[in-house]
C-alpha cells in the first residue's frame, strides 16, 4: 500500500510597492508569474519612495519626482483602509495595476500624475473624492505605517520593493526583464534560498540597462 502524497503547502509572501518605481512594477510582474508555477499567495502592501527619502540632501530632479510619488500611494491608501482585508488587499493590486500600466507600460510616467491618479478612480468605479487626498497628509499616518512595516523588515539602507515570505524579507530582486513561466519560479526558489540563510545580506552587480516592460 503506498501513502498518500503530502500535500501541497500554500507559502505567503507580501510584497511592499511604490507604484511610481519602474523597478517594482518589474518584481510585481516576476512574483505575479512566479505564482502562476507555484503554490503562492500574495498580498500586496504599500510602501512609499517619498517616505524613505523623507528630509534627505537630494538633487532637484529627484526631489521633483518625490513629490509627484506621494500622490498615488496616498490614494491607494485612502481607498482601502477602511475595508476587511482580503477586499483591501484585491483593490490595492486593482489599482496598482492601472496606475502602472499608466506610469510605466504607457510612458506617461508621473509628469500628469494627477490626471493618472483621476483616470483610475474612474475606471475601478471610486469616489471621485479620492483624487483630492493626492495632495493631502490626511492619511499620511497610515502610508507611514505601512512604509515602516517594510523598512523593520530589511532596514533603511534599501528601497522599493521588499518582498516579506514567512519571516524571511528582502529587498528587490531587481530584475530585467521580469522572467515568465519555469524560470520565475526557479529565481523564487533561488530568492527564498539566499534569503533564508543565516547571515546573507547581500548578492550585487552592475546594473547596466534600463527596465525592460516587455
Amino acid at each position: 500500500m503506498t501513502s498518500a502524497p503530502a500535500p501541497i503547502r500554500t507559502t505567503r509572501a507580501e510584497m511592499f510597492f511604490d507604484p511610481t518605481c519602474p523597478w517594482a512594477w518589474m518584481t510585481s510582474r516576476w512574483l505575479m508569474e512566479a505564482a502562476q508555477v507555484r503554490d503562492l499567495d500574495v498580498t500586496w502592501s504599500v510602501m512609499s519612495l517619498a517616505v524613505l527619502n523623507d528630509g534627505r540632501d537630494l538633487d532637484e530632479g529627484y526631489r521633483s519626482f518625490l513629490t509627484k510619488a506621494w500622490g498615488p500611494v496616498r490614494v491607494i491608501v485612502a481607498a482601502t483602509k477602511d475595508l476587511p482585508a482580503d477586499d483591501a488587499n484585491t483593490l490595492r493590486k486593482k489599482m496598482y495595476d492601472a496606475l502602472g500600466q499608466r506610469i510605466h507600460l504607457d510612458g506617461r510616467g508621473t509628469d500628469d500624475i494627477d490626471a493618472v491618479i483621476a483616470e483610475v478612480v474612474e475606471e475601478l468605479g471610486l469616489d471621485a473624492a479620492l483624487t483630492d487626498v493626492a495632495g493631502s497628509d490626511v492619511v499620511d499616518d497610515e502610508l507611514r505605517a505601512s512604509h515602516l512595516r517594510a523598512i523593520d523588515l530589511v532596514g533603511d539602507d534599501v528601497g522599493t520593493p521588499v518582498v516579506s515570505v514567512e519571516g524571511t524579507a528582502f529587498f528587490g530582486p531587481v530584475v530585467t526583464p521580469a522572467p515568465k513561466g519555469e524560470a520565475a519560479g526557479r529565481l523564487w526558489d533561488g530568492c527564498l534560498l539566499v534569503a533564508a540563510t543565516p547571515g546573507f545580506y547581500e548578492i550585487k552587480r552592475s546594473r547596466q540597462v534600463g527596465p525592460d516592460f516587455s
